[in-house]
């Protein structure tokens, strides 16, 4: 593209700083100049930003399009909601570092949250191949985070059983040769098998590698309901002993146990940081939550991968030992409450003979049927193999916006882009929070939380020269008109684009264009290294 300026626009820098009017030159991928308004002329190109703001390109912290960004690189989903670089490889399961064995036990068992595409080739095995592959076109940047789980599966296997010494070595070398080779951290899913089974001395065994690398460590912890303050201090406590930074990846306080508990865990996270350690969380700008419904199981009943895990699914013995701990004791599956299956409504399906439960809970459907929820929920594991997905009506407006206010704050959408009815944050999540958040609600000044979105995760991820408006930076913006920015995704129709963004560049070049995709593939995978994170000489 040739030199484009964006002229008499409202800057909002990403630092927080009032907003001011000026113009802005970008050529060759960067922003070139900054000025007053009507100070600069020429441009090959000239946008009217009269009315509008200029922001720098969003970041999405926690991100789950490990996939989509190969088999759909335009990307759509994101890139019309302003975000420029999403973080990848999150909650301990991905596809790097991997061999064959490992690869076809997590396409099944991630299969809901990312697609298990028949067409792709996955021909990559280690961290620095998979980065290589999403260099060769991409329309967003990203950055990848090594997932504790999927190293447990390479090392340990499937199996629920502490790891040895030299199994514990062996993941250390790994994450490591992870992180040398451009990895931004480490990931885990305390809530999900196998990364579950790891104790705090083989996550703090791996943490002192990523504080030696200068990463982060990106946890969804074990539990966000009855035990959501002590599984939140698990993760303190091993940023307070490693010295290795942690960012709570969608940090709420969910369930009935947490309504109006939000100060508690805002208490916490202070009293770390005034104590020294470096503290950050993300969150997502919704009250329901989504992830498959195997998630819920107990821990036990996940052991050993899931032809293991559909062969309990017909024992009578353990079918019975499953329902007593998902109604009676609380599955730590579903963070140690019994399940309400009220709350509990289908998103997606893989067979598709059971897509007339798409959209209804599996209350609703045990009612119609006459039939237990619980055995629904068999039902549903078994014939679709295990790949259902969920939204889970948990949270509590009071905490969504006690957390969201704190001054290490982040947005992360969480989205999953793949079943019938996914999330509608997957299309909406960046636009709500400067809509609904900002605009209708006051919750967030605009310039504030545009800080939130990119000056801050910028910082997070060490990124160079990105995530501000300072020429010699980065050509990743975003102009928006902050009187009608909003989502337009909703649970009953999720994949509707956003209003009110109209144009998005990354590395300067249009991937939205007067509110349309271009098709521009100009997305790099941001890559950690000594210095700090960028795209480096791969590109």
């Amino acid at each position: 593209m040739g030199s484009l300026l964006i002229r008499g626009v409202d800057i909002v820098d990403g630092t927080g700083s009032p907003r001011f009017r000026g113009d802005v030159t970008v050529s060759g991928g960067r922003i070139t100049e900054l000025a007053g308004p009507g100070t600069i002329g020429g441009g090959e190109r000239v946008i009217d930003g009269e009315k509008l703001v200029l922001a720098p390109g969003f970041i999405d912290m926690h991100a789950h399009s490990d996939l989509h960004l190969l088999t759909e690189p335009g990307h759509l989903p994101k890139i019309s909601q302003g975000i420029t670089t999403e973080v990848i490889g999150q909650d301990g399961l991905s596809y790097a570092p991997i061999d064959a064995a490992t690869l076809a036990v997590l396409r099944r068992q991630i299969a809901g949250w990312n697609g298990n595409p028949a067409d792709l080739d996955f021909s990559w095995g280690t961290v620095g191949e998979y980065l290589d592959r999403l260099d060769a076109g991409i329309t967003p940047n990203a950055a990848y985070l090594v997932p504790q789980g999927t190293l447990r599966l390479l090392v340990v296997g499937p199996e629920r059983r502490p790891a040895t010494a030299r199994e514990v070595e062996r993941m250390r070398e790994l994450l490591a040769e992870g992180l040398a080779q451009g990895a931004v951290g480490m990931s885990s899913g305390l809530t999900y098998t196998p990364g579950m089974y790891a104790d705090t001395a083989e996550l703090a065994a791996l943490c002192e590698v990523v504080a030696a690398a200068g990463g982060f460590y990106a946890p969804h912890t074990r539990s966000y309901g009855a035990g959501a303050l002590d599984a939140y201090a698990e993760m303190i406590g091993l940023a307070r002993e490693t010295g290795c930074a942690v960012h709570l990846t969608h940090a709420t306080m969910n369930f009935g146990v947490n309504r109006g508990r939000a100060p508690e865990l805002l208490a916490m996270i202070d009293d770390a940081l005034a104590r020294g350690c470096d503290i950050s969380l993300d969150t997502y700008p919704y009250l329901p939550g989504s992830t498959t419904l195997s998630a819920l199981l107990p821990s036990w009943a996940s052991s050993g991968g899931p032809d293991a895990t559909l062969a309990r699914l017909t024992d009578p013995q353990d079918r019975v030992r499953i329902a007593e701990d998902l109604t009676v004791h609380g599955s730590d599956g579903c963070h140690g409450v019994t399940v309400d299956w009220e709350t509990i409504q289908i998103s997606g399906v893989a067979n598709p003979e059971l897509g007339g439960y798409v959209g209804r809970t599996v209350a609703d459907i045990g009612a119609a049927q006459h039939i237990s929820p619980v055995e629904i929920f068999f039902d549903l594991l078994r014939r679709d193999e295990l790949a259902t997905t969920i939204l889970q009506h948990v949270g509590h407006e009071e905490n969504v916006r006690a957390i969201m206010r704190h001054a290490r704050h982040m947005g992360g959408s969480d989205a999953l882009l793949v079943g019938d009815r996914p999330h509608p944050r997957a299309w909406g999540a960046f636009p709500r929070y400067l809509g609904r958040y900002v605009r209708e609600l006051g919750v967030l000044g605009l310039e504030e939380c545009v800080h939130h979105l990119t000056g801050r995760p910028a910082q997070r991820l060490r990124l160079r020269e990105r995530g501000l408006i300072r020429p010699g930076y980065a050509a990743d913006l975003v102009l928006f008109d902050p009187e009608t920015i909003t989502d337009t995704a909703t649970f009953e129709q999720p994949r509707q684009q956003a209003r009110g963004i109209g144009h998005v560049l990354v590395n300067g070049e249009f991937a939205i264009d007067g509110g349309v995709p271009t098709g521009a593939l100009a997305g790099h995978a941001l890559r950690m290294t000594p210095g700090g994170t960028d795209a480096g000489g791969n590109r």
